[in-house]
C-alpha cells in the first residue's frame, strides 16, 4: 500500500467514528512557532553569556514546555539561579515577540473554519505558557473555543499528563469517545493515550514520521486538508 493511500485510509477510520470534537496541539501542529521560539531562546542565552543554538537544535528541544526548553538549551551544570534568570529573560522576550514570525501552517485556517461550519467543537492544549497560548489562539484562530496552556501552579500538569485534555473535554462539554487529538510529537501521542482519546500525528510539524513511529504513532496525515477529508 502506498504512503498516501495509507494516510487517507487511516483518517477515514476517524470520520467513520463520527468525531464531533477536535483537540489540537499548538506548536508544530497549528502554528509554525519555531523561529520565534529560537529567537527568544538565543536572546536569553546571549544576554547571559551563553552559546546560542541552531534552529534544528531548538526543534529537538521543544515539546515538554518552555522550562524544559531552557533546561535543554543552557550548558550542562548551569546553576539553578542562573537557569532561573535565563528562563525569566526568555519569557519576557517571548511574550513581546511571539508574533514576529509565527504563522499558521498553510491550509490550517481554512480547515478550522470548515470544522466550525460543520458544528464541530475545538480546543488547543499546549505546554506553552498559558498567557502565550491564549494570546496566539485568540489572534490566529477565533474559531477555537478553548485554549489551555501550561498552568501547573493551578494543579494542571503539563502534557503528557492527561489533565489538559480532561479540562478541555469538560469545557467543551464533550465525551472522549466523540473526540480526536491531533499533534506532532511523542508527547502528544502519550498525552492522547493517557487521556483515553484516539490520536492522529501530523507530518508537517517538528518531528518526522520515523521518530513518531518509534514512539507509538499509528495514524498520520500529511497535509491539513486531510483532517476534513471524507
Amino acid at each position: 500500500m502506498g504512503a498516501g493511500r495509507g494516510i487517507n485510509t487511516s483518517f477515514k477510520i476517524f470520520t467513520d467514528m463520527k468525531k464531533t470534537a477536535y483537540i489540537f496541539d499548538l506548536d508544530g501542529t497549528l502554528l509554525d512557532t519555531l523561529q520565534d521560539l529560537a529567537a527568544a531562546v538565543n536572546y536569553a542565552l546571549r544576554k547571559n553569556g551563553m552559546e546560542e543554538h541552531s534552529i534544528d537544535d531548538i526543534r529537538r528541544f521543544v515539546g515538554n514546555g518552555v522550562r524544559k526548553l531552557i533546561e535543554r538549551a543552557v550548558p550542562e551544570g548551569t546553576a539553578p539561579a542562573v537557569l532561573d534568570k535565563v528562563f525569566a529573560d526568555f519569557r519576557a522576550y517571548y511574550m513581546e515577540h511571539s508574533l514576529d514570525a509565527t504563522k499558521p501552517y498553510k491550509g490550517i485556517p481554512e480547515v478550522l473554519q470548515e470544522l466550525k461550519r460543520r458544528g464541530c467543537k475545538m480546543a488547543v492544549v499546549s505546554n506553552k505558557m498559558m498567557a502565550a497560548t491564549q494570546e496566539l489562539v485568540a489572534h490566529f484562530f477565533p474559531e477555537i473555543e478553548v485554549a489551555i496552556g501550561e498552568n501547573e501552579a493551578a494543579g494542571i500538569r503539563k502534557k503528557p499528563a492527561p489533565d489538559m485534555v480532561h479540562k478541555a473535554l469538560k469545557q467543551l462539554g464533550v465525551d472522549a469517545n466523540a473526540t480526536v487529538y491531533i499533534g506532532d510529537s511523542d508527547v502528544d501521542i502519550q498525552t492522547a493515550k493517557n487521556a483515553g482519546v484516539p490520536s492522529i500525528c501530523v507530518l508537517w510539524g517538528f518531528r518526522d514520521k520515523e521518530f513518531l513511529l518509534e514512539h507509538g504513532a499509528e495514524q498520520f496525515i500529511e497535509k491539513p486538508e486531510d483532517i476534513i477529508e471524507t
